[in-house]
């Protein structure tokens, strides 16, 4: 690490990423140019900036990311309907590809000779940056404070912006019961009143969504039009993909969608609490898959779905650049051809119960479904495939 002069840091204005600005122009002896990604996230970007100019900061980016981030990242990953470990729909993972892709491009631009984030050595997102650092630039370096400096709390972080007059929000000096990542896509909740599994999540957690028991008493309709597996449009009003999660997401949070209390297997290799608030996405992936049942072939779907898993498991991990995810991802684009129609929903606290789907691409034949009598299917057929299958089964020598 020796002959570093400038450095461009992933910047939030929160506790840490102000006190790394600090620590590594004292450490380094370096310039810090600053880079703060607007994923959709409830964030007063002119306060950011300001923040970065109280620290003598030249060079200053604040990129307007979200079009890119819900269309390149967030609609291409729903496509796979990927849940981790059940649950989890992937808000923080899917989002640090961009940030680290986007801070690279900066790095070049400036002539940074490294790179620096805020995340702990005890997370899953030091790999997530790392990895898609060192995918867009292999000979970066790469500065990690919290794997670096003796500042080993969040007390003693306080402490150090005190002692160096950085001004930090309030509620960062001990009244913060809770770590909070957001982006258009969720809202994650971690660490101190969250630190017992056993402890229920009191609501003030919850920032994007009313409690279900505090939701409206009548349900709402609305539907959802795909093309190619994506979202188009929402009660026929064709939307950009940004606009479109943002409107579910008021939707959803209106109703109480989208909240999950999770205990997950951190890559670093624990066990972790987390509280996740994921509306819109919630509607979303479950609007998909209804249009999926009706126009994806059943081996098609059944491949598809036993994929699902290890794609989520390698977006969580930070493989979001790899070969394999690629691959995959390839995959699943050829399967959403004809996966286009619309879904018609209903919110009611905090269930997305779907109503109806249709699609000009539709595989759903009544002639073939139908109860009632039709000439296209002889029932007496199915008893020659049930006996070809239990072959195995009652062969038990």
């Amino acid at each position: 690490m020796d002959n570093i002069k400038k450095v461009v840091l992933a910047y939030s204005g929160g506790l840490d990423t102000s006190v790394i600005l600090k620590w590594l122009k004292e450490t380094y002896n370096c310039e810090v140019v600053t880079f703060t990604a607007d994923l959709g996230q409830d964030e007063d970007f002119n306060s950011v900036q300001l923040k970065a100019e109280q620290q003598d900061t030249k060079e200053i980016f604040i990129e307007d990311l979200k079009e890119e981030f819900v269309s390149d990242y967030v609609f291409p990953m729903f496509r796979a309907n990927p849940l981790y470990e059940g649950y989890y729909l992937l808000g923080t993972s899917i989002a640090r590809p961009l940030i680290a892709k986007k801070q690279i491009e900066i790095a070049n631009k400036v002539n940074a000779d490294a790179v620096s984030h805020g995340a702990t050595g005890k997370g899953n997102d030091q790999i997530r940056f790392e990895l898609g650092y060192y995918y867009h630039k292999p000979d970066i370096k790469i500065i990690s404070p919290w794997r670096e400096w003796d500042l080993t709390s969040r007390t003693s972080l306080v402490e150090y912006a005190d002692k160096h007059g950085i001004e930090i929000a309030k509620d960062k000096r001990g009244e913060q019961p809770f770590s909070i990542d957001e982006n258009i896509l969720h809202s994650s909740a971690e660490g101190k009143v969250l630190e017992d599994p056993n402890q229920e999540a009191p609501e003030y957690v919850y920032s994007r969504s009313v409690s279900p028991y505090d939701a409206p008493d009548k349900p709402e309709e609305l539907s959802i039009e795909f093309k190619s597996g994506d979202a188009c449009s929402v009660n026929n009003i064709t939307m950009s993909p940004f606009k479109i999660l943002k409107k579910l997401n008021e939707l959803g949070g209106k109703h109480g969608v989208g909240r999950i209390d999770l205990v997950e297997n951190r890559y670093i290799g624990m066990k972790s609490r987390g509280v996740y608030e994921t509306p819109g996405g919630t509607i979303l992936y479950h609007a998909h898959r209804a249009i999926e049942s009706l126009t994806l072939d059943k081996e098609a779907a059944h491949l598809k779905d036993s994929a699902s898993p290890k794609y989520a498991e390698l977006i969580y991990n930070g493989y979001w650049f790899s070969p394999e995810r690629d691959m995959l991802q390839s995959m699943i684009d050829q399967s959403q051809k004809n996966v286009e129609g619309t879904v018609n929903l209903k919110l009611y606290k905090g269930n997305v119960i779907v109503t109806g789907r249709q699609s000009d691409k539709s595989l759903y034949n009544l002639d073939l479904a139908t109860f009632e009598s039709d000439n296209i299917y002889s029932q007496k057929d199915s008893e020659g495939f049930i006996k070809l299958n239990a072959l195995r089964l009652r062969d038990k020598k």
